[in-house]
């Protein structure tokens, strides 16, 4: 069961993975595209607007796979100088109020997302809701990835400095 769960999540990072690499690249598209075009004088007004739609959940899964594939929230020079047993207690510490955090944006983001359904993307056609549900959707993702780093902070055994 273990060993299909991890398939099944490295399957999820690696479609993750290409819908940002594809929401960039759509985005740079779509912008560089809509300056030509408005330099030509006939204006893809939708471009503009959707390029924004991508590029909020270009952020929150780019966060997402930024937070599992790196240790971004690190503050080597003052850690590595305490002993093994404070650094893991920091770094449980840490990983603890960063999915705190998330849980916020979770709290908060879903309500938000509720009441931009009545707002429209203005040539799109479509609820702005599809950019704000991003926020809780992304934050979600990124406490799955942070609860499996506090998983391993907690499960690892502390490593006696020589």
């Amino acid at each position: 069961m273990v060993t299909e769960m991890k398939a099944l999540y490295e399957k999820f990072c690696k479609i993750e993975e290409f819908l940002v690499q594809a929401f960039l690249c759509a985005i740079v598209f779509l912008v560089f595209s809509s300056a030509i075009c408005r330099t030509l004088k006939v204006p893809i007004n939708w471009a503009i607007d959707l390029s924004l739609l991508l590029f909020a959940w270009t952020v929150f899964l780019g966060a997402d796979m930024a937070l599992r594939n790196t240790d971004l929230v690190r503050v080597d020079l003052v850690t590595r100088h305490l002993s093994p047993g404070v650094q893991k207690a920091l770094n449980i510490l840490w990983q603890t109020v960063i999915i705190i955090f998330l849980a916020s944006l979770v709290w908060y983001g879903v309500p938000l997302s509720l009441e931009s359904s009545k707002r429209l993307f203005q040539t799109l056609g479509i609820s702005y809701s599809w950019a704000t549900i991003s926020v809780p959707v992304g934050s979600v993702l990124m406490m799955i990835s942070t609860g499996i780093k506090l998983y391993k902070a907690v499960n690892n055994p502390v490593v006696k400095a020589r």
